[in-house]
């Protein structure tokens, strides 16, 4: 961003301060925004040959926005990736045309590249119910396997994000029936948690060798600081290795395989986007996607007309 000029860059800040105060959008989302945008307003300003201020900016036309996207696929940034960077670009002209009264018509026309949406990759049922015992038997000290076990059982019984897991303070247990949990943009949902999951928690309490207050992380690490995440991620690369199974076998997998097989046997779909957090529908309505892929999967072994 060296080439911007101060009023460009001050542009940019206007727009993220508003969204951080609108829509409480988290710090990743935030940061993301600002490269995607970084990173358009550096190219036009290479475009137009040197710092530019912000009427040219206001005069953007479709060969613009046709030449920056060619110089980002040039570089190998992906469909989706650039996707991505052209709807931020989009929802930043919006605010600034509205803010300042033009109409970004070039930059709201621009058609953002096709790509073919990743389908969720869940475990089967018993591959998960394995993880989850396999998980144990990683860690030589005791409270540490069953700390592990806690964590991938409340992911995979109550479809929580990692950060959401290992957010849980001290305070929050013993875990109740239904636990209030503070998900992507702040934003809060109610989750029902299962008697197994609630179990797990308890025998890894029971174990823990360090105190804590009542806002102190729930879920240490073994010097009794917070848990990390790439923890529970190296001890599931370990199981899956054990298991034969794929390196898609994530802690994010399990969240998605506490959505599908609930899809699989019966849930509704509203209420499974409720319980995972998703702001659109559109969102969770990929794991139809990943049901009916099973379901034509099951239906070419067994038809005797498709064999």
């Amino acid at each position: 961003m060296t080439l911007i000029s101060d009023g460009a860059r001050d542009l940019l800040e206007g727009w993220l301060a508003g969204l951080k105060g609108l829509s409480d959008a988290s710090d990743n989302t935030l940061e993301a925004y600002r490269r995607d945008l970084a990173d358009f307003l550096g190219f036009m300003t290479l475009h137009y040959g040197g710092e530019i201020g912000t009427g040219p900016l206001k005069r953007v036309t479709q060969s613009d926005m046709r030449a920056w996207m060619a110089a980002c696929r040039a570089r190998g940034v992906s469909a989706r990736s650039l996707a991505r960077a052209l709807s931020a670009v989009k929802s930043f002209y919006r605010w600034w045309g509205a803010r300042d009264g033009f109409e970004p018509t070039a930059v709201l026309a621009a058609r953002a590249p096709r790509f073919k949406a990743k389908l969720p990759r869940p475990l089967a049922e018993d591959a998960a119910h394995a993880m989850i015992d396999t998980v144990e038997l990683q860690a030589r000290d005791g409270w540490v396997a069953a700390r592990d076990m806690a964590v991938v059982t409340l992911l995979y019984g109550c479809g929580l994000r990692i950060s959401e897991a290992l957010a849980l303070r001290r305070g929050d247990a013993p875990l109740p029936e239904v636990l209030r949990v503070r998900g992507k943009g702040g934003k809060e949902r109610l989750v029902p948690v299962i008697a197994p999951a609630r179990a797990a928690v308890d025998r890894y309490l029971a174990q823990l060798p360090f105190a804590g207050g009542a806002e102190d992380p729930l879920f240490l690490g073994k010097r009794g600081g917070p848990l990390s995440a790439r923890v529970i991620q190296k001890v599931m690369e370990q199981a899956r290795m054990q298991l034969g199974l794929p390196a898609t076998a994530t802690p994010h997998a399990m969240r998605h395989s506490f959505a599908t097989h609930l899809l699989e046997a019966g849930g509704d779909l509203r209420a499974i986007q409720e319980l995972l957090g998703h702001a659109s529908l559109s969102t969770t309505q990929a794991y139809t996607a990943v049901d009916q892929a099973h379901l034509m999967e099951v239906y070419r072994k067994a038809h005797p007309k498709a064999r």
